[in-house]
């Protein structure tokens, strides 16, 4: 059994609560102290690791108990430590005025699998935030790359890894999904 100094209960929550319950907790604990955060939304393993590590802190792993994640993370040791965003955002209203006067853009979608086939913008691919590592090459270097997830922090910490990359013409879109207003189709 792994010892943490302090537990976030996040059952039952969708992204973005995980990291917003966290980033609340994890304020107040003492830098190398342990939170483990139990969380059932199958998303929260590679949202709270690309969290933290674009907040300074270190993801130690996961451990599934039944449907029950329960995720380790290290408190940095720089408490001055800032989360990082991505400098490129835009608005809802911004893309859907790109998507209808420039057709070489790709929207990318990074919600998980379920999320999308529900309800996404039409002609946006779907790259889960968990295997954008693994998946980058499909995405096109020349294109200007549009990311949404549900409320703009998924898609800001994929933009992140993008750009990282080599990717010069990546923006993260802010609320997203949560309030687009556009077209959407269903699978």
């Amino acid at each position: 059994m792994i010892h943490a100094e302090k537990v976030v209960d996040a059952q039952g929550l969708a992204c973005p609560m995980p990291i917003v319950k966290t980033k609340q907790a994890i304020t107040d604990m003492q830098a190398g102290q342990v939170i483990e955060v139990q969380a059932t939304d199958k998303g929260s393993k590679a949202d709270l690791a690309a969290w933290s590590k674009s907040a300074g802190h270190q993801y130690l792993g996961t451990i599934e108990e039944g449907e029950v994640l329960k995720h380790y993370l290290r408190k940095s040791s720089n408490d001055d430590s800032l989360e990082r965003k991505h400098p490129h955002t835009i608005g809802n209203q911004t893309l859907k005025n790109k998507i209808a006067e420039d057709a070489q853009l790709l929207v990318l979608d990074v919600r998980e699998k379920a999320e999308y086939a529900f309800d996404h913008i039409p002609g946006a691919v779907s790259i889960p935030l968990g295997e954008i590592d693994s998946r980058m090459t499909e995405v096109d270097p020349n294109k200007n790359v549009y990311i949404v997830c549900r409320t703009g922090s998924r898609s800001n910490l994929a933009a992140q890894k993008l750009a990282a990359n080599g990717y010069k013409q990546v923006y993260n879109v802010v609320p997203g999904m949560s309030e687009w207003d556009g077209q959407t189709d269903s699978n």
